[in-house]
């Protein structure tokens, strides 16, 4: 007969092996939602390169994306809820900038073959254009830390909280719509929330949606 520390030992387990199971079936789904979307690849000279990483993690909770906050010190948009991501070095490709800024923000190391498929590029009003790379993180390392003069701290947002319907909010300065994202106690908005939202409803949901149409607050333009 098992004992009562057996069982919980036995039931933990199986919980894991269900997860890793049900988890192959998940990825197997977004990979093939990003290999039927029609990515729009934006050839713009004029524009400075860099990619995000829109990582999922897979805890027996339920399914994460890793959404950082910048650090405080940062010249240009600190404070800010962000995808892992920056600018991309001279020769770097899309995926490979991705993974490099994924590991040096959040100390997640992955391989090209965690690359699940890419987004459509969006340009941002401070000059960048950003393609979005689809990364399975599996099951989250015990912690997760980055460059501090980078990212103040990382968060584990169920996809759930985020799969939801943006607010779009107009102002003044644009007639673009405005689209924001809750989280937490506060909002995320574009460029982070547009890409959130298209990669919740082309690699979740199989939709063809766009997002460049999306604007963000003015105080963010630069």
């Amino acid at each position: 007969m098992l004992g009562s520390g057996e069982i919980v030992m036995f039931v933990t387990a199986y919980d894991r092996w269900v997860n890793q199971a049900s988890a192959a079936v998940r990825c197997e789904t977004i990979a093939g939602n990003l290999a039927a979307f029609r990515r729009i690849a934006l050839d713009r000279p004029d524009l400075r390169r860099a990619s995000v990483a829109l990582c999922v993690l897979t805890p027996l909770s339920g399914d994460t994306l890793l959404i950082t906050r910048r650090a405080a010190g940062l010249r240009s948009h600190a404070g800010q809820w962000a995808l892992p991501g920056g600018r991309r070095d001279p020769g770097e490709s899309a995926e490979d900038a991705a993974l490099r800024e994924l590991h040096e923000e959040t100390g997640l190391l992955a391989e090209t073959g965690a690359v699940l498929g890419l987004l459509d590029d969006y340009v941002t009003r401070s000059g960048y254009v950003i393609t979005p790379v689809v990364v399975w993180g599996g099951t989250p390392p015990q912690e997760l830390a980055g460059a501090a003069s980078e990212v103040t701290r990382i968060y584990q947002i169920p996809i759930v909280d985020l799969d939801v319907e943006p607010e779009l909010v107009s102002i003044p300065e644009s007639e673009a719509p405005v689209i924001r994202l809750p989280l937490l106690d506060r909002f995320v908005h574009a460029p982070t929330a547009a890409i959130i939202y298209q990669f919740c409803q082309v690699a979740l949901h199989g939709a063809e949606q766009r997002v460049a149409h999306f604007d963000a607050p003015a105080y963010l333009w630069r």
